[in-house]
C-alpha cells in the first residue's frame, strides 16, 4: 500500500534534508584539535605575583627610578621614598630593568620566591675624552 505525501510533508523532508546536509558539511570541514594541558587557577596564582621594592643609592632612597619589564613597555617609577609596586603580575623568569640618570642600569631576574626587591644603584662614571681647551677666551660673533 502506497501512501501519498502531501505538499507540506514534501517541503518538510526537503527542509530537514537541507539542514542535515549543512550540519554534515559543518562538521566535516571543522578542524579538530587535540587536547592541551590546562592550568588551574591555583597554578596561575602561584606562578604570577605582584612585585614590590625599594631602590636607593649608598646614601638615600632614589625618587624617579624607571622600573620596566624587559621586552615590553610596561613599567613604573619609584616614589619619593624610593618604593615601587609593579603594575603587572610577573612570572618566574621575567626580568626587570632599573634605570636612572647618572647611575648604571641594572637587571633583576624574578625567581620563584621573589616578592620584594631591595636594590642599590651604583653611580655611573662618565669620562670625557681629551682635555678642554681653555686657552681660547670665549668670543661672540655677534656685533652690537
Amino acid at each position: 500500500m502506497k501512501t501519498q505525501l502531501t505538499l507540506t510533508q514534501k517541503s518538510a523532508f526537503k527542509t530537514f534534508g537541507f539542514i542535515g546536509i549543512m550540519m554534515l558539511t559543518l562538521f566535516a570541514f571543522n578542524p579538530i584539535y587535540g587536547q592541551t594541558k590546562t592550568t588551574t587557577s591555583a597554578e596561575v596564582a602561584t606562578n604570577e605575583r605582584t612585585i614590590k621594592g625599594l631602590v636607593s643609592d649608598e646614601e638615600k632612597p632614589l625618587e624617579g627610578v624607571n622600573v620596566i619589564q624587559k621586552g615590553t613597555k610596561t613599567g613604573t617609577v619609584t616614589n619619593e621614598k624610593g618604593e615601587f609596586t609593579f603594575p603587572k603580575k610577573l612570572k618566574t623568569g621575567d626580568i626587570l630593568l632599573f634605570s636612572y640618570l647618572g647611575y648604571e642600569t641594572q637587571e633583576v631576574k624574578i625567581k620563584d620566591n621573589t616578592t620584594f626587591i631591595t636594590l642599590k644603584l651604583t653611580a655611573d662614571l662618565v669620562e670625557m675624552i681629551g682635555a678642554l681647551d681653555t686657552a681660547k677666551p670665549y668670543k661672540s660673533k655677534r656685533k652690537n
